[in-house]
């Protein structure tokens, strides 16, 4: 039997609907108050289970028959006030998992994040070989998800049959209604975005981690990570094609280091006068600046694996989210 976490998140509900899709029977873990997408609520083969991964006792329960494992649970946030919260749900909620597929012998394919990888050096695109370092510029999230990944890693040196994938920004089509947190430049760009920051990013499309995810599990390969990620463009190019879809003027001010610093500290003030989530982070200020890239070459090498280029997943954001 597949166990899937995350099952109702933007990247476990596209595993499961390719899952069952292969005829494939699924137990997926969500949380209580997750909303089940259509797609999936009337299949046969999905068994739905309500738990908290940060709960041992609650996942031991399910795991009776389980032989591998799909870790897609995380919090994604850098905000201050969700430290503990980050920490227990992307640690705690890993180690748990790693603990019990020790312990029932099941194969764990687990979804890391190039956030666990650390910052570029040289110019250079990161590999799998890169050298995690902390520093005072290291994000909450950044520091969870490597974290949660030693865990992995301590799980492989004590016997864990497990693979590691490291994805970049993952965009793309969901399977619910609302549109997903990972397109939300599409709702900055349509609001009349001018500035756009000095970095670059990898992309990959959602379709194009579960497809590759699948494939790993299903191979001989353990012991290993994985960079998925299909390009790295700078974030104008990025910003200027997702305008030219929407119809909008592209940006045109360039937002300096200094210029991000103040937007940053203007946004706590903002949040804190409010009592809501800053809607930008210092360390998401910080990110924007970075020239960051990424070396998808082991992965490629080892399957051939096409990527959808990034100009047709802003297209399938476009098409299904924003066209009239």
């Amino acid at each position: 039997m597949i166990l899937v976490t995350g099952g109702t998140g933007f990247l476990g509900s596209v595993l499961i609907k390719n899952l069952i899709d292969a005829g494939h029977s699924v137990i997926a873990v969500k949380r209580a108050h997750s909303i089940i997408p259509d797609a999936l609520k009337a299949s046969s083969l999905i068994q739905w289970v309500d738990a908290d991964i940060t709960d041992y006792f609650a996942l031991k329960e399910i795991f009776l028959d389980i032989k591998s494992v799909y870790h897609c649970a995380a919090l994604i946030s850098n905000q201050s006030g969700d430290a503990m919260q980050i920490a227990q749900v992307n640690v705690e909620g890993t180690a748990h998992i790693v603990n019990l597929c020790l312990e029932h012998q099941a194969r764990l394919v687990h979804v890391s994040s190039i956030a666990a990888l650390g910052p570029n050096k040289n110019g250079q695109p990161l590999n799998e070989e890169a050298k995690w370092e902390m520093t005072r510029k290291t994000s909450l999230y950044s520091r969870a998800k490597h974290d949660a990944e030693m865990e992995v890693w301590r799980g492989i040196v004590e016997g864990l049959d497990a693979v590691i994938v490291n994805p970049s920004i993952i965009m793309g089509v969901g399977l619910g209604k609302g549109k997903v947190a990972a397109n939300a430049l599409f709702d900055q760009v349509k609001k009349g975005l001018k500035i756009y920051p000095l970095g670059s990013v990898g992309i990959v499309d959602v379709e194009d981690v579960a497809s590759l995810m699948i494939w790993l599990m299903n191979s001989d390969i353990s012991g290993e990570r994985f960079i998925l990620n299909s390009e790295n463009v700078s974030s104008r190019d990025l910003l200027t094609d997702i305008s030219v879809l929407m119809g909008r003027p592209a940006p045109t001010i360039q937002a300096s280091k200094t210029l991000l610093s103040i937007a940053w500290r203007l946004a706590k003030v903002k949040a804190t006068l409010f009592g809501q989530p800053a809607a930008l982070t210092k360390y998401a200020a910080r990110a924007a600046s970075e020239k960051l890239s990424y070396d998808n070459s082991k992965i490629t090498g080892l399957t051939a694996h096409a990527f959808k280029p990034v100009s047709e997943t802003l297209k399938n954001v476009y098409q299904a989210y924003y066209a009239q």
